[in-house]
């Protein structure tokens, strides 16, 4: 199913592993950073299409004491050097049972990040690769794209309201949805 036709889209965030880059679980190393194929054309066709473009990204390494969000932080900055550059990264570093206000499926990274952006959340899509990402992007206003892949379950993908079958699709339903004026 299509994004919604009532809205114009002016960014986009991305989750990080499993979408942007492969997912090594509790990665903090940046020597184990390895782009999803296609991730880094796809992230510069909507940064060429004048789209704001953003990371939101659950890290509860942080949290389990596995590694330190300096650590985490390095990380990221080698994803942006690779697939990047991102404008805004928002990170959650809490674990699931923490309650905070921005672990995924919570809203919380999404507004900070279209705060951030100067976007009202309803110009946003988020794309990512399990439920969760579509969740945070439904409770903060904008639109989500499930690009699901062999770890994302069948409920999931039954729920989303957007699925497609890769990182280019994603960006091609987004760019559908924005102003002549903007690109």
């Amino acid at each position: 199913m299509p994004l919604a036709t009532d809205r114009v889209i002016r960014g986009v965030l991305f989750d990080r592993d499993d979408t942007l880059v492969i997912d090594v679980p509790y990665n903090a190393d940046p020597h184990r950073v390895v782009p999803v194929p296609g991730a880094h054309r796809a992230v510069e066709r909507a940064r060429a299409a004048g789209l704001r473009v953003g990371v939101v990204t659950n890290q509860s390494v942080v949290a389990k004491g596995m590694a330190t969000r300096e650590q985490v932080d390095a990380t990221n900055a080698r994803v942006d050097e690779l697939v990047g550059p991102f404008d805004v990264w928002c990170v959650c570093p809490h674990d699931a049972g923490d309650a905070c206000r921005c672990r995924k499926p919570r809203p919380g990274m999404v507004l900070d990040a279209a705060a951030a952006l100067g976007l009202d959340p309803a110009e946003l899509v988020v794309v990512g690769d399990i439920g969760a990402d579509v969740g945070a992007a439904l409770a903060a206003g904008a639109q989500g794209i499930l690009v699901p892949t062999a770890r994302t379950r069948a409920e999931e993908v039954a729920a989303a309201d957007t699925v497609v079958g890769s990182l280019d699709e994603a960006v091609d339903l987004v760019l559908a949805r924005v102003p002549a004026e903007q690109a």
